[in-house]
């Protein structure tokens, strides 16, 4: 499937494929680069991980969505948002010296409280409490 084709639907075959992702990904067995390949093929075009609300949402380029609940996080989300933490547990991750549960842990440690992957766009934005971002563009 491309990721461009707006009449593409959220069928059993492409909630399957969202589903072993994400599990492959909790599991610490996917890299970001495998993650977003697996849901490009799948059509999606997004996807918002939200800490607070225990949700990640899949958006498909016609609107349709897939949420799958996540577990809460292991400790109450810190107010002040540090960037800088944040930016290390990203590049961690790129170096793949961390997988995504050691990253969710080092985001939530820095005051991250979701972030949305923009596909299309090549590039994360990440939120703090009160608004503050820090966008990353897809490594080359």
């Amino acid at each position: 499937m491309k990721l461009t084709n707006k009449d593409t639907t959220m069928n059993q075959e492409i909630i399957a494929a969202i589903d072993v992702t994400y599990a492959a990904t909790s599991e610490g067995k996917l890299h970001f680069g495998q993650v977003v390949a697996q849901l490009i093929q799948a059509g999606v075009e997004a996807y918002q991980i939200d800490y607070r609300a225990r949700r990640a949402s899949y958006y498909l380029p016609n609107g349709d969505v897939h949420s799958i609940e996540m577990d809460a996080p292991a400790s109450q989300l810190p107010e002040a948002f540090d960037a800088d933490g944040l930016i290390k547990a990203i590049r961690a991750a790129q170096a793949g010296t961390v997988n995504y549960p050691e990253f969710k842990r080092l985001s939530q440690a820095a005051g991250c409280v979701g972030y949305m992957v923009w596909i299309s766009g090549r590039h994360v934005s990440y939120f703090g409490r009160r608004g503050e971002t820090h966008v990353e563009k897809f490594p080359d």
